[in-house]
């Protein structure tokens, strides 16, 4: 019987063991409200895994807690199952950006949750965001230094782009040069950033200027353009074949 049992457990473990990558529905009540999440939880989990926030641009804002898996990092996890991390996947509410307090508050809010839930690993926490979520990553970069390990920013940017979208930048000071003074408030943080040479929604000008701050302190930064490419350059990025070798490699 003892033998029985041994066996019987033995291959309940293996079974675990070999449980398949998957995403799974969470949830993170904050201020009073409720905001659903996305993870996703990579197959093997024996040790505390690595932790990447992915936060997505702004059509896939809502409420469903599913536009934000159409676009990025979600659908290239699904042609990519080996992943070897957890990934954290917020949906920003309508109308609002990733840059707003509120925002910003929920996507910490989901990733400290999963951290918790899923054991992971403090020195391997990691952001990366497209777009809107871009912008949101530069502000949780100023926000939190010394939170995350590396950050992977795609054709997102620092400054008010139109007049009408006010809340869509990077809360420096006023009167400041936003890219020096976010460029010295990441602190160590070393990033990787893409656009598109020809994006006609956030200006390439951008990130080649964000870029320029960095290297001009010394900072540990790549910059990869893409040319003849419009804004949908995540592809492209997330498609890097050394981004997540690159990425990996960077520990608090």
């Amino acid at each position: 019987m003892l033998r029985i049992l041994a066996a019987l457990t033995a291959m309940v473990a293996t079974a675990a063991a070999a449980d398949p990558s998957h995403f799974v529905e969470r949830s993170v009540d904050l201020h009073g409200k409720t905001y659903r999440y996305q993870v996703f939880v990579p197959a093997d989990l024996h040790k505390p895994p690595a932790v990447v926030l992915f936060l997505h641009g702004s059509g896939e804002r809502g409420n469903d807690n599913q536009k934000q898996m159409s676009q990025g990092l979600p659908p290239w996890l699904k042609q990519h199952t080996d992943f070897p991390a957890v990934v954290v996947i917020p949906q920003a509410p309508d109308d609002t950006e990733w840059t707003d307090p509120a925002d910003t508050a929920l996507a910490m809010a989901a990733l400290e949750k999963s951290v918790k839930e899923f054991h992971g690993d403090r020195k391997r926490l990691y952001v990366t965001g497209l777009s809107m979520g871009g912008y949101g990553a530069w502000q949780l970069a100023v926000d939190h230094p010394g939170t995350f390990a590396a950050a992977a920013i795609i054709c997102g940017g620092i400054e008010v782009l139109d007049p009408e979208d006010r809340d869509l930048y990077v809360h420096a000071p006023k009167g400041s040069d936003p890219f020096a003074w976010v460029a010295e408030h990441i602190g160590k943080l070393p990033v990787w950033i893409f656009h598109g040479g020809d994006d006609n929604v956030v200006p390439t000008e951008q990130s080649r200027k964000m870029h320029a701050a960095l290297v001009k302190l010394g900072k540990d930064v790549k910059y990869t353009e893409f040319p003849g490419v419009n804004h949908g350059s995540w592809e492209k990025a997330y498609a890097t074949p050394d981004l997540w070798d690159w990425m990996f490699s960077h520990t608090l």
